[in-house]
């Protein structure tokens, strides 16, 4: 935790170094705020007292981020980094997470998310939760839902397309609530099929769950008989178990009048909708590399061949990828690369071999369409979604705007 932690901030900007520093300390943390590299490699090289994290910035006065950890891997094994890059410095960033670099985020971040990047990044591998979604403005808001979540008690609705991390999202919630200390029974709909018994009798998960979390995945699924059940328990227990539920895309993937709308109201009382990997492109990048190093810890070293990472242009070809199936078809792919890649970096053809067969090479218009949906959706990052004022960043007519979100499905 921050509580106790000594942190060297490593940033020139006045007013971001000053929020910063500021709200680490109200969490209990002694920073170390130095504006420039050579003054960044005193304090963590020759520090008063152990340093348990250093928050820097890829751009500063006198030099980079990137020169004061490298400099630094020569003599000594640094303190896990915490890199704050801009955009344009993302490709930086992840090269320096290749070289041993904790995590880095982008600006501008919501404090809630920072806060939760620089906590993992403290903690190290915890049980394998992930702290974080990406480095996208969509994955922080998302960060900043669960962690008002966990501040709750009310029943969470956790909604998207398959294999966007609900089920993961919805254990961080209870991880992270009051309620951690109670069991979190996960009952998955998709495998199992349950009685009204089952679910609220006495000895039924939802008694099982009482001082925890209820995780009810694919919630959608439940019949109609079971949602009238669960409608009565939730009427009758005085206290019962915190409800967190997944389901399909919202609204969901049901018959209308298959799920009541009433249960569906009580369910989604903290709403959290999941966008896909495509409307996501820099995340996608991301948690490919981040997927990369933990499937490859995972594999016997003598079943795979010493790859040393991703290549840019794979990380470009994973940036103007679909990803359909979002996490489950990136880890199959990142899988069979692993297992097939004959040179250093795995390269656009190990994870798609697809196009190979085909003998692909995309088109001037699939290339520009490409280009258009990555820039469309940058801009609807950037201002919060407002086709509006996203319309005006892109110099074009909100008309036109919305004509190409309805052509590339966004």
């Amino acid at each position: 935790m921050l509580h106790g932690g000594r942190i060297v901030l490593v940033e020139d900007d006045q007013i971001m170094g000053a929020s910063i520093c500021q709200r680490l300390e109200l969490e209990g943390a002694e920073v170390v705020w130095v504006r420039q590299a050579v003054r960044a490699l005193h304090a963590i090289r020759t520090p008063r007292a152990p340093v348990h994290a250093v928050v820097c910035d890829i751009r500063l006065p006198d030099g980079s981020g990137d020169e004061v950890f490298t400099t630094l891997c020569q003599t000594i094994t640094p303190p896990p980094f915490l890199f704050v890059t801009g955009q344009g410095d993302v490709g930086q960033a992840v090269r320096l997470m290749r070289a041993g670099a904790a995590d880095y985020i982008t600006k501008p971040f919501e404090m809630g998310a920072f806060l939760d990047r620089l906590r993992g990044v403290i903690e190290g591998p915890g049980d394998g939760m992930a702290t974080t979604l990406g480095v996208s403005r969509a994955a922080a808001r998302i960060e900043e839902m669960v962690r008002r979540a966990a501040e709750t008690t009310r029943p969470v609705l956790v909604h998207g397309p398959p294999g966007t991390g609900k089920g993961q999202i919805a254990r961080r919630i209870h991880a992270l609530s009051e309620r951690a200390s109670g069991p979190l029974v996960d009952v998955d709909l998709m495998r199992i099929d349950l009685s009204v018994d089952d679910l609220c009798g006495p000895d039924g998960f939802m008694a099982q769950a009482r001082d925890g979390s209820l995780l009810l995945i694919a919630v959608e699924r439940l019949s109609v008989s079971m949602q009238d059940a669960l409608c009565t328990s939730l009427d009758v227990i005085s206290a019962p178990a915190r409800i967190i539920a997944t389901a399909g895309p919202y609204p969901m993937n049901t018959t209308p009048g298959e799920f009541r709308p009433d249960l569906l109201s009580r369910l989604s009382q903290v709403d959290i909708p999941v966008p896909p990997l495509r409307d996501r492109p820099e995340d996608a990048v991301w948690l490919l590399n981040r997927m990369f190093h933990r499937l490859k810890d995972r594999q016997p070293s003598e079943a795979l061949a010493p790859v040393k990472g991703l290549s840019l242009l794979a990380e470009e070809a994973a940036r103007a990828h679909d990803w359909p199936d979002n996490g489950r078809e990136m880890r199959s792919r990142l899988l069979h690369a692993l297992q097939s890649v004959e040179g250093d970096w795995i390269q656009p053809v190990d994870l798609f071999p697809e196009h190979q067969a085909a003998g692909h090479f995309p088109t001037l218009a699939q290339a520009r369409e490409a280009a258009e949906r990555r820039q469309i959706v940058t801009a609807l990052e950037r201002t919060k979604g407002h086709v509006s004022d996203a319309a005006r960043l892109l110099q074009v007519s909100r008309t036109t705007l919305w004509e190409k979100m309805q052509k590339l499905d966004l």
